[in-house]
Formats: C-alpha cells, structure tokens, sequence
C-alpha cells in the first residue's frame, strides 16, 4: 500500500471525504487501485484516539442515480430516486466490480490499516493492544476480526471479538467492553468485560457496505449504504467508565429492513429469550450474531422504505434511550451531582428524519441531548456511524465528561449506554 495523491476525478463528488485537509489518502494495490482515505483523531488530556475513513470512489447525489440504474439494470424513475441531502446525505464512497478474492484482499488491507492507525493515534504501538472488538454487518469472511488484527501486527493472543447486529454493532462490541453485568454474559463461560478492564483494546465498526448492497437490487439501500470505519482506542474503567446502559432486541417480524447473514446463525428463534448467539470459534475469538429476517429471495438487503425504517426504530429506540436516561439521573441524584449533564449523545445517523423525530419525542418528554449526528459525506455506513462521530467531538471532551452512546439496527438490535471519559 502506497501514499498518493488522490486524482482528481476521484473528487469530482461534491462534499467528498477525500477533499478534506487532514484526511491521509492512500492507494490499496487491488483491483487497479482503490483509494482509502483516514483521519486520526487524538485527545490526550482523556487519553483515547482513534481513525475513521472511507475507501473506494465518491458518488455525489448527482452521480449517484448512474451507479444505481448500472446495478439494478435500468433507469430509474423520478419516483425512485430519494431525496438524499434532506435525509442528511450528500455523498457516499462505492466500489467499481471486483472479484470475490480482490474484496477479500481489499477489506483485510483496509480494516488493518483502520487497526493501527487507531492503535497509533490512541500512543500504542499495535503490539501493545489486548483486545480487538469490530462489528460489522456482513462480514467478507467469517475470521474477518482475526485476519485484520493479525495483518496489523496486534499479538495474537489478543482477545478478537466479531459483533453481527447490523448498525448497532460498534455500540454492542463497545457494551460489551465496559459492561460486566451484561444479560450475555450469564449464557458464556467468559465475562469479556472483566477480562479487558484495565487493558488497551480497540473497538469499532468497519463496513464494506459497496460489496454488500451490490449483491441487492433494492433500490434504498443502494441509494443510501457506503463503506466506512471507524475505530477507537480506550483503556475500560480507565479512559472510559461505564456508568449506565441496556440492551434492547424486538423481532423484526415484518421484515421492514431485512439482512442476509453472511455469518453462522442457527437461524432458529427464541420465544422466550435472545436472539443473539454468542460462542468462542477458536481461542481468543468470540463471535456475536444477531438473527436477522433475511431476504427471501437470497440478495443481501432488501428496505420496505424510509417510513418503514421510521416505524422500525423509533418506538422502541426512544423507549431504550429513555430507560437509560432516567437511570442516569437517577445515579447521579444517588452521587449528589444535581448539576452533572450528559455532554453529547453519539447517535447512530440512519438518517436525519430518523434521528429527529427520536429527538422530538425525547424533547417531548423533557429529554434534551444534544446529539451532532451528521455524517453526510459517508452515507449510512451502519456500525461505523457511531465511531465516527464520536472521534469527531472527541477533540472538544474534557476529562469526567459523561457520553451517551446510541446505536440501533437491523434484526432489530438496540445498545444505549452512558460512559464517564479521561483517566
């Protein structure tokens, strides 16, 4: 992998990632060359860093009805094509065809660089790092966690965890990191939070999602889905305190946003609990998958639409977000820190109309967060959303901040946490 400048036609899209002036652009050798852009993120006053980026070619809204009809085989209609930038979209990074083995080759190169970058922004070497915890929706091999943290130089004995729950999957890995009271935990013979506390670990969200809407013909989720990452770097119960949190799970009967699962799940159902499987493949890596109403007709996703995707997460994400806030004030009435407010909430951009009607039924409640969810120039780039707003407000956090961290996704999977930053 080489640094290059990224030529000029990879920036005819209009609000690009690659445009920005502290993103380092690369060329990853496959497939003719793919560019990958990232940013480093550092606070030391907290002690946590971290990397975000994108990788592939940029499509503006106005380029972007072209890749469309090449993948769905025809043109659009005016009634098809989505109103983007009101939805808080202007731009998104998708990949030209590769084989299955250049996809492969691309994302382990792609997530590695993700790893150490975050490992070195964090001050740690990747040697120094116990504990590696990604999520990702669907992943291009199943020891796809164990792949990048190798090619990262990250000891193998680390502790790798592959967290499957669709966009809450950064949130989830990250729950489990700092939550040792986890519903999970009393069904697996290790407690990973009790195991990572007090040890350098990096979590987050890589997302191929190019690949993987590519092999859909749903016309939304090719119009709203791009690749990003986005990986922090925290020391649990020393960088980052766990105070309060939940998790969450409603069947998506319906199947409003159905997800194959390109990862082992017995598939079965379970009436009176879980969803979610968890076991150890192989010493040191821990996989976690959500079940998912999958397609029937095999492709990778398939939307019932905007208005779905509203109903689908709302009712239940405000339900989860509220819970969570009334146990924060509640610990902090017990702390007699009357005047202690959560700084930001980091939460999951579906989309903007998703986000502000969460927002409105919260204010309606007497809820005010002040949530900086815009990630217009990725796209919905699923567990990787959170991450990357984090690191952006990063720069801005203080030492005893309190964050609340809301992530939500197909299947459907629901994490709300609220973490205490700085040594």
């Amino acid at each position: 992998m080489s640094e290059e400048a990224i030529s000029p036609e990879l920036n005819e899209a209009k609000g690009s990632f690659f445009e920005q002036p502290q993103v380092k652009r690369l060329m990853i050798p496959v497939g003719g060359g793919i560019p990958l852009g990232i940013q480093t993120v550092t606070n030391s006053r907290l002690g946590i860093g971290g990397a975000f980026g994108t990788w592939g070619f940029p499509y503006d809204n106005t380029r972007l009805p072209a890749l469309v009809e090449s993948r769905i085989g025809r043109p659009l209609e005016e009634s098809e094509k989505m109103e983007l930038e009101s939805l808080g979209f202007t731009s998104r990074h998708h990949l030209t065809d590769l084989t299955e083995e250049e996809h492969l080759e691309l994302e382990v190169a792609v997530g590695a660089h993700f790893l150490r970058e975050a490992a070195r922004a964090s001050g740690w070497e990747p040697s120094e790092v116990e504990g590696v915890l990604i999520g990702t929706s669907g992943p291009v091999v199943e020891d796809y966690t164990v792949r990048i943290a190798r090619e990262a130089g990250i000891p193998e004995e680390a502790v790798k965890v592959s967290v499957h729950k669709a966009c809450d999957g950064s949130v989830g890995a990250l729950h489990m990191a700092l939550s040792k009271g986890l519903d999970l935990y009393r069904s697996f013979k290790r407690n990973l939070a009790e195991e990572l506390a007090g040890k350098k670990i990096l979590v987050g969200g890589i997302e191929g999602l190019s690949r993987m809407v590519g092999l859909s013909h749903d016309r939304s989720a090719l119009q709203l889905f791009g690749n990003g990452g986005g990986v922090i770097g925290v020391i649990p119960g020393e960088t980052m305190e766990y105070l309060v949190g939940k998790t969450h799970e409603v069947f998506d009967e319906e199947g409003v946003l159905e997800v194959h699962m390109y990862y082992p799940h017995s598939g079965r159902r379970d009436p009176s609990g879980s969803n979610i499987e968890i076991s150890e493949v192989e010493s040191g890596h821990v996989r976690v998958a959500g079940l998912m109403h999958e397609p029937e007709d095999g492709s990778a996703v398939a939307m019932a639409g905007p208005m779905g995707m509203v109903k689908l997460f709302v009712r239940s994400g405000v339900q989860v977000v509220r819970d969570v806030y009334a146990a924060y004030q509640a610990m902090i009435s017990r702390m007699g820190k009357f005047e202690k407010k959560i700084t930001v909430a980091i939460v999951h951009h579906a989309n903007l109309k998703i986000n502000r009607l969460k927002e409105k039924h919260l204010q309606t409640e007497g809820i005010q967060l002040p949530m900086p969810w815009l990630l217009s120039e990725f796209g919905n780039v699923s567990a990787a959303s959170n991450m990357i707003a984090f690191l952006r407000q990063l720069p801005k956090l203080n030492p005893g901040d309190h964050v609340l961290f809301d992530g939500f996704g197909a299947g459907t999977y629901y994490d709300v946490l609220v973490v205490s930053l700085g040594k």
